[in-house]
């Protein structure tokens, strides 16, 4: 009997949606003049950023 090994490309597909949304939080950072709301967009930018590096660490195949 042949083996089937079947690959996805889902940490790439997460690591490039989240990478989106991290760009969003630093244009929020960027574009946003009192400073809670660009506080605010770059935790975003930081916490999606370390989470697009997950996902494709976890689901690499």
């Amino acid at each position: 009997m042949a083996d089937h090994t079947q690959t996805t490309d889902r940490g790439l597909g997460l690591g490039l949606l989240l990478g989106a949304v991290a760009i969003l939080g630093a244009l929020v950072m960027l574009t946003t003049a009192p400073q809670i709301e660009a506080a605010w967009g770059f935790a975003a930018a930081m916490v999606f950023g370390s989470l697009a590096i997950v996902a494709m660490h976890v689901y690499w195949d």
